[in-house]
């Protein structure tokens, strides 16, 4: 990244100064190596962010931040409901790809020589894969009724506990959907593919606890030593990709026809309280409930497999996080609360300890905060903070975040080899596309340990744990 544009608030925070069309700075949380390692687009993407109108305080990127689709992947921003925008680009294709994390009873040990058996049994039961189809097949009347009602419908169906719901944002369900502003081309893509992970970076991961950095949040998180959990990240399937690009044409057609013209095509936004606005919103927030929806399926699936080989496990929800998203939100600006919408692109909630929107039982930690790495390395489960609140809008990075494109990783990196140094390592991994592997290397993603370490000193979020893989499903 060019840094010459950048001034150094801290070690841990650089600012972009206001020029040209830019409404507000922009403000990048990341330390001097991982600014460097970024790509000129990111900066120029903050900027162009930063010239929306209705933008309020800064344009942010987080620590894993790379290029996006019109915002970096990394970024946020928030906007006025009056005077803001609300962009297809800013929200991302993949609505509400998320993580969440279950915590298991049993050890790493009690795994030992069966996790051959267990990915294979994994691999065998969750559909993945591009294109792929679940057993859960809806008819119209279901297909809206989950679009409105998200995991509160899975639980409903007989997916999973309702004790899951305390655990998920938004409890389960997002209000505010509106299946009708779904197009029907975006509704025969979902019918077949309710509990499906689907492909590219997307997973499940079983892991082992690492290390324990906060004794506390740890315990209140049900976390110890050697513990198993498993980490299930995927999103809205085919039917958020038709709904992003239903509305992305829309807004450019919008665009023409009032004479607006954006600073990136690819940037393309209605204003929040145009009719056009709050149907893509309206449209957004299913998608939101059919991601929430997916991941309760593929819990309960992952559930029946390990009552199968482990009689007795229990596998609880620590929680379920979304990261392409625009929610409306009540933040603190200069001494006020206002409500705004707040556009997370490859960038996670991070509510401090105490807040309202919490479960009482995670209250005193904060929500945890999930953040995948890369396939062989490290996850983390950080805490979050009060400080994220006033540094960017309750917000902290999603994941390790790309080093290099998938095009460039499948040049550079061999399947089979990468196949290899992951069995090397004790993983298990079991993929429906070797090319995959390729563009899913770990060497094709930004340190773990770097993003995580840059995104806790920067007060974004805490270390509570660490977690190695143990067996991985991949599309």
């Amino acid at each position: 990244m060019r840094i010459s544009e950048l001034r150094r608030t801290n070690e841990w925070a650089w600012e972009v100064p206001r020029t040209g069309a830019m409404r507000v700075p922009g403000r990048i949380y990341a330390d001097k190596r991982l600014i460097e390692d970024m790509e000129d687009t990111v900066l120029t993407q903050v900027k162009n962010v930063a010239s929306l109108p209705g933008i309020v305080t800064a344009s942010f990127a987080m620590p894993d931040a790379h290029s996006g689709y019109g915002f970096p992947i990394g970024g946020v921003a928030a906007f006025d409901p009056d005077t803001g925008v609300v962009s297809a680009g800013g929200v991302g294709f993949d609505i509400a790809c998320g993580v969440r994390t279950l915590v298991t009873n049993l050890s790493a040990d009690d795994l030992a020589g069966r996790l051959p058996a267990l990915a294979d049994a994994l691999f065998s039961r969750i559909p993945a894969g591009v294109g792929s189809t679940g057993a859960v097949r809806l008819t119209a009347r279901e297909l809206d009724a989950m679009l409105a009602g998200g995991a509160v419908w899975a639980v409903s169906r007989g997916f999973g506990e309702k004790a899951d719901l305390e655990r998920i944002e938004e409890r389960g369900r997002m209000d505010g959907a509106r299946p009708e502003m779904v197009s029907e081309a975006a509704k025969a893509r979902q019918k077949d593919q309710m509990g499906t992970l689907g492909a590219g970076n997307h997973y499940l991961e079983v892991q082992a606890v690492d290390a324990i950095f906060n004794d506390t949040a740890a315990r209140l998180y049900g976390l110890g030593p050697e513990q198993v959990t498993v980490a299930i990240h995927c999103g809205s399937r085919g039917l958020g990709h038709q709904i992003g690009t239903d509305y992305l044409k829309r807004m450019h057609d919008h665009a023409a026809k009032t004479g607006v013209s954006f600073p990136d095509r690819e940037l393309a936004y209605a204003p929040i309280a145009s009719d056009l606005g709050q149907s893509y919103l309206g449209a957004m927030r299913s998608g939101i409930n059919a991601a929430l929806a997916n991941r309760q399926i593929l819990t309960h699936m992952v559930r029946e497999v390990f009552a199968e080989m482990f009689p007795g496990s229990r596998l609880a929800l620590l929680y379920d996080v979304s990261h392409n998203t625009c929610k409306a939100e009540t933040h603190h600006v200069d001494g006020a609360l206002r409500r705004l919408f707040v556009h997370r692109k490859g960038a996670t909630r991070s509510l401090g300890p105490g807040h309202p929107d919490l479960p009482p039982a995670l209250a005193a930690a904060g929500q945890p905060v999930l953040v995948g790495g890369s396939m062989g390395t490290a996850s983390f489960i950080l805490s979050g903070t009060a400080a994220a609140e006033t540094r960017a809008f309750a917000s902290a990075c999603h994941g390790a975040g790309r080093a290099m494109s998938r095009k460039q990783a499948a040049k550079h990196f061999k399947s089979r080899t990468v196949l290899e140094d992951l069995d090397g390592m004790g993983v298990a991994v079991r993929a429906h596309d070797f090319r995959g592997l390729s563009e899913e290397a770990p060497g094709a993603y930004k340190n773990i340990e770097a993003v995580a370490d840059a995104a806790c000193r920067a007060e974004l979020a805490t270390k509570t744990a660490r977690v190695r893989p143990l067996a991985c499903i991949k599309g």
